[in-house]
């Protein structure tokens, strides 16, 4: 595949990490804001897009909730990256010249172990590869960020220790993106389909909605509320669940939804990561 994928941060950051990693022969292109990469791949400045949606210990980004459903693009797969973050110095310094750690502050609440060991004060910045850039602008020994190992790479910074955070199961899931859905064959094994719906504003309507999935047997894997519009009374959910919208299951399922909601959309059909798969979630 060629072309590029955009994402929010600067180059080294998680997001471009995952990228590289799912999507090798394309040219990763780093975008200031979420609502930035989303316009780089709606107006054609980019093929794709790779944008986070959850993360195992920090949870939902809400940002992508609010853009992705009104963005009129389409989610055509997922991609799970683990996080792994790295103490980054300097050349020449080592664990003893260290005295503050630098990151974004999700990051430094995932290293609060190594920051208590060494005695280093936490200090916040933007994002990781931001932080890594300005180590390096720097140039001292005191300084350390904390961010990945491609960052150490594009700033030209040695990786001091590597995998500091408390949690190896740290984790974040990202959809990726595409101006059109995907043609997926319903036949095809291992399918996910994720869609927002809004309830309509009656006693007991989520659970009347839900309830299709139950009764023909639709394993549901993500349900998230979020307001709209500012108001408390509007509420709208974004899921995804297995399956291909023409199956049977997944089909009825979606005609009762229909029926107690106030719009159904699908987002997207797309195949599922072979991260999920190997933990077990697929068919």
């Amino acid at each position: 595949m060629t072309g590029k994928i955009a994402f929010q941060g600067m180059p080294g950051a998680y997001s471009d990490l995952a990228c590289r990693d799912a999507y090798p022969g394309i040219t990763t292109l780093p975008c200031l804001s979420f609502q930035a990469a989303i316009d780089a791949v709606r107006e054609g400045g980019a093929s794709l897009g790779m944008l986070p949606c959850e993360n195992s210990l920090a949870g939902r980004v809400p940002d992508i909730h609010h853009l992705l459903p009104e963005s009129g693009l389409f989610i055509v797969g997922e991609h799970f990256q683990r996080v792994e973050h790295c103490l980054l110095g300097v050349k020449g310094a080592t664990i003893a010249d260290l005295r503050k750690a630098h990151s974004h502050t999700v990051a430094l609440g995932q290293v609060r172990r190594i920051l208590a060991d060494l005695n280093l004060t936490p200090v916040v910045e933007a994002d990781t590869a931001g932080a890594a850039q300005l180590v390096a602008e720097w140039g001292r020994k005191e300084d350390a960020a904390i961010a990945s190992s491609l960052a150490a790479e594009i700033y030209g910074l040695q990786i001091l220790r590597a995998n500091v955070e408390d949690a190896a199961h740290n984790t974040t899931r990202f959809y990726v993106v595409a101006p059109r859905a995907a043609e997926v064959d319903p036949a095809t094994p291992n399918l996910m389909t994720t869609f927002v719906f809004r309830v309509r504003n009656v006693p007991a309507a989520l659970y009347k909605a839900l309830g299709g999935f139950a009764t023909n047997g639709v394993n549901m894997t993500k349900l998230e509320s979020y307001m709209i519009n500012g108001q408390f009374a509007a509420t709208q959910f974004l899921c995804d669940v297995e399956g291909h919208p023409e199956h049977t299951g997944l089909r009825n399922a979606l005609d009762e939804l229909s029926f107690f909601s106030t719009e159904v959309r699908v987002l997207g059909v797309y195949p599922m990561a072979s991260f999920r798969l190997a933990q077990g979630d697929g068919n």
